[in-house]
């Protein structure tokens, strides 16, 4: 094997081998000038049509385009009537906004710590967690491999909670067969420009359940209870925000939606070759797929097994030695995300409105965040890095079997890495 390109050997992925995401064609620009040609910019006729095309794409009833997946799930969380001081269940590990949401509700997150075979929320520790002031779990579907819903449900159905889904990297993941944003009472995407489907920025909430989308649209447009689509009459009726998207992004992200499917293929057929190409690599565990699930491969995430590279320092400095080299291959790898939730300022602090609200909320009981208590999430923390673009279209399986050469080279050499 040649020499590690971190100590001046050659790049195991050339220089421009790996191309940008998302695809740009002449689809995406006859619906984006179209649009520029209409005289409606606001929410306008791409974002109903989106709306449509999304939910009948995804088998749901309905859909609210909004301006981003957070604001996709506040809404959920408004939607479900979860409000002042009530409990939350939220994953340990995720993006922050999985669980800021709950915050922007004045609801108080309580945490429940991950597996780590699949990173997503232990459902075997979901009951433990639940609270007197519990009103909904939240649960993510993270990476794009879809939680246990069998279970998460059960739980919900025996407790009277409701269930909100967290899919923004999960298009068209599936447990079951069924599609995510399928099994609870509402759920939300993400349309950022990194995600699957991307209008560039912007996000979906989907829900079967006629209520919980009029209780979300009031939350979207400004408390109102009729839609820009209709006479409006301008009056408040609670409290709302202004989520809504444009009609411009609403045009992109049509377009992207004709191809979902096939950047869907893509990311199957890419992501088995790095399977079938890591799968003997001494120290690297490869994502867990586990019975039941169909990952849509939304990003790769590997970990680092030190005992089995014979390390014994820090888990977290063999990680990063390892991923410097790979990166210097020219594999685009990272670290998703450096905190465990629980240890994030705004939860240690207990302060996101001032005064300690929401957690001294009168209607809320004490709630303790103890980094210690999710050792699932902090043995990930630890341990992990992961890729997106070599997965996506247009590349295909020779991009993903250049990278799987690069990570190969890596591990063959590790004894040639500077870890002081």
């Amino acid at each position: 094997m040649a020499e590690l390109a971190i100590n001046g050997g050659p790049k195991a992925v050339p220089e421009g081998m790996i191309k940008p995401w998302p695809p740009v064609t002449d689809l995406d620009r006859r619906y984006v000038l179209e649009s520029l040609a209409n005289d409606v910019h606001t929410y306008g006729p791409n974002c109903r049509k989106l709306e449509e095309e999304f939910a009948a794409w995804n088998g749901n009833r309905f859909a609210i385009l909004t301006n981003s997946g957070t604001a996709a799930l506040h809404m959920a969380i408004a939607a479900c009537g979860c409000g002042a001081g009530d409990h939350v269940l939220v994953p340990a590990y995720s993006w922050s906004s999985s669980v800021t949401c709950a915050l922007h509700h004045n609801c108080v997150p309580v945490f429940v710590d991950v597996r780590f075979d699949t990173i997503n929320i232990d459902e075997d520790k979901i009951e433990t967690a639940i609270t007197p002031r519990t009103r909904a779990i939240l649960v993510v579907h993270l990476h794009g491999m879809a939680v246990n819903m069998d279970k998460v449900c059960a739980i919900a159905r025996k407790h009277g909670l409701k269930v909100i889904e967290d899919c923004c990297q999960a298009h068209g993941a599936q447990f079951r067969g069924r599609k995510v944003g399928l099994w609870g009472d509402v759920a939300a995407f993400s349309l950022n420009q990194n995600k699957c489907l991307t209008s560039g920025e912007g996000g979906v909430l989907v829900t079967d359940d006629r209520t919980v989308c009029d209780n979300a649209r009031m939350i979207w447009s400004f408390g109102e209870t009729r839609t820009p689509a209709e006479d409006r009459d301008y009056h408040a009726y609670a409290l709302g925000w202004m989520y809504r998207s444009s009609d411009l992004a609403a045009a992109f992200g049509r377009a992207q939606l004709t191809r979902l499917d096939a950047y869907l293929e893509i990311q199957k057929k890419n992501a088995q070759v790095l399977l079938d190409g890591l799968a003997d690599v001494p120290g690297l565990i490869l994502p867990a797929v586990p019975e039941g699930c169909t990952p849509n491969w939304y990003n790769f995430q590997v970990r680092i097994d030190a005992d089995a590279l014979g390390w014994n320092g820090p888990p977290s400095r063999l990680r990063d030695a390892i991923m410097q080299a790979i990166q210097a291959e020219g594999v685009p790898a990272g670290i998703y995300q450096r905190f465990i939730l629980p240890d994030m300022t705004v939860f240690k602090a207990k302060n996101a409105y001032g005064r300690g609200c929401p957690w001294s909320c009168p209607f809320t009981e004490p709630v303790e965040y103890d980094s210690g208590a999710f050792p699932g999430a902090t043995k990930h923390l630890e341990t992990h890095f992961g890729m997106t673009t070599p997965l996506r279209a247009p590349n295909s399986t020779d991009v993903a079997s250049a990278v799987t050469e690069g990570i190969r080279k890596v591990f063959e050499n590790t004894d040639r890495l500077a870890l002081d």
